[in-house]
């Protein structure tokens, strides 16, 4: 009887300690573009998709301590993203016609959304690490002006394309 109320209060204190235990967040992980694409759903909602994807997993982070290893990786899943949008959406825009190219088309406004988060995020990351270490930010700060008004402008799109029918690129 003393060994089992001995196991139990061990097995109460092991588990309150993993209770307790801060949550570890998962780290930002560079993915294929087909694992991250958010063109294939519905319009109108591309703005929390993209944030999913590059801002979320750096949530309670201090930006300034992302490492170069994760700020390129963000880099690399934006460039994908512009990528298809040059070298996928247009020409399969192009080529399609009726509800297909109408759905590619709202797919190529979630795709913008999606790549310039990734570059407005991207910024973000360096604009943290440049007023960390002191440097001017005045660059940097013009370019997320920029890219923000761009960003804005393509989430006002997909949220008038609300309920559309939207089609990725392979």
């Amino acid at each position: 009887m003393a060994r089992f109320a001995l196991f139990s209060f061990f097995l109460a204190a092991l588990f309150s300690m993993v209770l307790s235990a801060p949550v570890i967040r998962r780290a930002f992980q560079e993915l294929a573009y087909a694992d991250f694409q958010i063109s294939d759903n519905t319009a109108g909602n591309a703005e929390a998709l993209a944030n999913a994807v590059f801002v979320d997993p750096f949530a309670g982070q201090d930006l300034a301590t992302v490492d170069a290893a994760t700020l390129k990786a963000v880099q690399t899943m934006r460039e994908a993203a512009e990528s298809a949008e040059t070298g996928e959406f247009n020409p399969a825009i192009s080529a399609a016609t009726g509800a297909d190219a109408a759905a590619l088309s709202v797919g190529k406004t979630q795709n913008k959304v999606l790549k310039l988060t990734g570059e407005v995020q991207a910024l973000n990351i360096q604009l943290a690490q440049a007023k960390a270490a002191g440097k001017s930010t005045t660059s940097i700060q013009s370019k997320i002006t920029a890219e923000q008004t761009k960003l804005t402008n393509n989430i006002t799109a997909d949220k008038a394309n609300a309920g559309k029918a939207s089609k990725g690129v392979a």
